[in-house]
């Protein structure tokens, strides 16, 4: 098992104070206080309705929070634009679409229009964005609807990481993938980590993973009910509760 704990070197972090999320039967998230730092994935757990994908939109800037979000690099300097990287738990999309790979991914470095292909450059960066996430380059030719569900993860994961972002963004990534495709998305996710040290939040429903990918984890109902080692919060009387897991 690799070492969870990262070199103190970089002070690249996310930190959330107060974040508030109100709609208008009342509110969605109270007064979240997190801090994700280098080198760190941060396990979101909590049931179904507890806010977490309201908690990922607000950090993407899709709906309105007050509080504040703060990002810093690897100096420990605020960073006014982060780079964010998100894998969602699916992409939504019409399968018969001719949309390939390689457009996706050949989209992420230009304006050019998808219907125009990609240009020689652009193909060729595109494949080592696969590479990097152990993805193999024939995928590009492959249409995203006859993708599997471990290859089109790949891709997405390959999209989220270029630019190379100051936050990665993980939703449930893993929903859709066999039981070796988990395996080898978490042991994808984990050298990225350690190779890259970007702050990763990552949603799961799977406690095993939690226990055996994330370094910090906490539990979110509305509000932040634990958080610290994902042993502590694992055993604490809210996982219990929430997972059906008292008297196991």
């Amino acid at each position: 098992m690799e070492n969870k704990t990262p070199p103190q070197t970089c002070r690249c972090s996310v930190s959330i104070r107060g974040l508030t999320v109100k709609k208008h039967d009342g509110l969605i998230l109270d007064h979240i206080d997190l801090d994700v730092r280098h080198g760190e994935i941060l396990a979101l757990i909590g049931r179904n309705g507890a806010g977490k994908t309201t908690l990922l939109k607000a950090l993407l800037g899709r709906c309105p929070y007050t509080g504040e979000i703060i990002y810093h690099n690897h100096r420990g300097q605020v960073i006014q634009k982060p780079r964010i990287g998100y894998v969602p738990q699916r992409l939504d999309f019409d399968r018969s679409a001719p949309i390939t790979a390689a457009d996706l991914l050949c989209a992420n470095q230009s304006r050019r229009p998808v219907w125009l292909g990609c240009s020689p450059s652009a193909k060729k960066k595109a494949a080592a964005m696969l590479r990097k996430v152990g993805g193999d380059p024939a995928l590009l030719s492959k249409r995203l609807g006859s993708l599997s569900g471990g290859e089109l993860q790949r891709v997405l994961l390959a999209f989220a990481l270029e630019p190379m972002p100051d936050l990665l963004l993980l939703d449930e990534p893993v929903s859709a993938v066999d039981r070796k495709g988990i395996s080898l998305f978490y042991d994808l996710v984990t050298s990225l980590r350690s190779e890259y040290h970007m702050p990763i939040i990552l949603v799961s429903h799977d406690l095993s993973h939690v226990r055996r990918y994330a370094t910090c984890a906490a539990v979110l109902d509305g509000t932040i009910l634990s958080s610290g080692t994902p042993d502590e919060v694992l055993a604490s009387p809210d996982v219990q509760e929430i997972f059906g897991l008292g008297g196991a």
